[in-house]
């Protein structure tokens, strides 16, 4: 590895990069007054500095006007969530009306599948991508219990071939067309957790369709990351966090999307609370729900405030970008961060990249395997201040966020990195 060929590329694309005013935005950790190279955006978004501001204004609000904050607070709090729709809207190309930000990402999910998941005693089956992350796995599961049916019949999970991790989607409409009769609903992520792999999620919804399923999305690790255009891709309902890639902070609230379709149907059975009743009726405290038009009509509760101002300082600052020039960065600097592990892997033959080699095919985040010494080497990289995830057996999560990862640092973590192997090898 020539070190001063890599950080010299690497600095000439950093002052191409039209994105890069962006990270002084983010407050970066430090470790002994250095920054570190931050690459964990796939678990924790980094937290815009304007958070704090956001989250001030509403405790001052709170301690000056009390309950009268509903109405009278700067931002009132009893429509506090209509602003984000159009935000959220703008990251998975919906209608304003089809979104909504409310609860946590599996309480969504279970709220969705209420809807969405109405087996019969013929069609009872869930199709979910194996090798996933356990939430969804947990989820569907207890879903199809708590219908009475046994999971261990009706969970079908798409695996990836023997020696991949890549799960091809013609694998999985295999799956559906061998089980079309059978199979109510096919639950996927945008991006696999472990892998990186993106889905193409449009195909998937057209053959979850065409065997008589509805489709539903886990978003966790694709919004905000990778393109989206549920309504068009005629999504059914989709699911997300917003602390990883949109930064909304630790346990910041969740997202979901109805199609329209559906949006608009009342009668649509669903589990019911006062904040999805339609607000003119709302405070009437009448006892039969109406529920409200959209998305809306799945609230169950009124909107945590404090969590969603943080969230909002975050979505202020997609409104300030273009999403296709995340895009595009997101696969120029990951393509560049798969070139140097490539070229660490030519050297080391224990190392290997488990994400997709097509930047089409993977979002924000390059897998690393490592047949030996990989917990030893994921901690060398912490003590050099170098925070990225490890998952067992043996994989290195990386993620570059092109709102405020560099070129550099990926450039740093390459060279940190081979100067570890080398040393471990000495």
């Amino acid at each position: 590895m020539n070190k001063s060929t890599l950080m010299s590329k690497a600095e000439g694309l950093d002052a191409e990069d039209k994105l890069s005013r962006f990270r002084d935005l983010f407050s970066i950790p430090t470790i002994n007054n250095n920054q570190v190279l931050y690459f964990c955006g796939n678990s924790l978004g980094l937290m815009p500095k304007s958070a704090t501001e956001y989250l001030s204004r509403e405790t001052a609000d709170w301690s000056m006007l009390g309950v009268a904050g509903h109405h009278e607070a700067s931002s009132p709090w009893l429509s506090y969530h209509r602003m984000f729709a159009k935000p959220l809207s703008k990251i998975v190309g919906a209608l304003p009306s089809e979104v909504v930000a409310m609860n946590s990402l599996t309480v969504n999910l279970h709220l969705m599948m209420v809807s969405f998941y109405r087996p019969t005693t013929t069609r009872n089956k869930i199709l979910i991508v194996g090798q996933e992350f356990p939430s969804d796995r947990y989820a569907a599961a207890s879903q199809i219990l708590f219908h009475g049916f046994d999971p261990q019949h009706s969970l079908i999970e798409a695996m990836p071939e023997p020696g991949s991790q890549i799960i091809e989607e013609s694998h999985i409409e295999s799956i559906l067309a061998e089980h079309a009769d059978s199979i109510a609903m096919v639950l996927i992520s945008g991006v696999h957790y472990y892998s990186g792999q993106r889905f193409d999620i449009e195909r998937i919804c057209k053959a979850a369709h065409n065997a008589g399923a509805t489709f539903g999305v886990d978003l966790a690790h694709a919004v905000g990351n990778v393109e989206l255009k549920l309504h068009d891709w005629n999504v059914d309902f989709a699911v997300w966090c917003s602390y990883k890639y949109l930064n909304s902070g630790p346990g910041g609230v969740g997202g979901a999307f109805v199609h329209q379709q559906h949006a608009a149907n009342p009668s649509l059975p669903r589990f019911a609370g006062w904040w999805g009743n339609d607000e003119a009726s709302r405070f009437q405290m009448e006892y039969d729900f109406s529920a409200a038009n959209g998305a809306d009509g799945w609230q169950l509760s009124n909107a945590p405030i404090l969590s969603m101002a943080a969230h909002k300082a975050s979505l202020d600052i997609f409104d300030q970008v273009e999403m296709v020039d995340i895009f595009r960065k997101r696969d120029q600097l990951t393509q560049f961060f798969f070139d140097v592990i490539c070229s660490i892997a030519d050297e080391f033959d224990f190392v290997s990249i488990v994400s997709h080699a097509d930047p089409q095919r993977r979002g924000a985040q390059i897998s690393i395997r490592f047949e030996k010494q990989g917990k030893e080497i994921f901690n060398r990289l912490a003590e050099q201040g170098v925070v990225v995830d490890w998952r067992n057996p043996s994989v290195i999560r990386v993620a570059p966020a092109p709102l405020y990862n560099s070129y550099t640092d990926v450039a740093k973590f390459g060279i940190l990195l081979h100067e570890i192997l080398e040393d471990l090898r000495n």
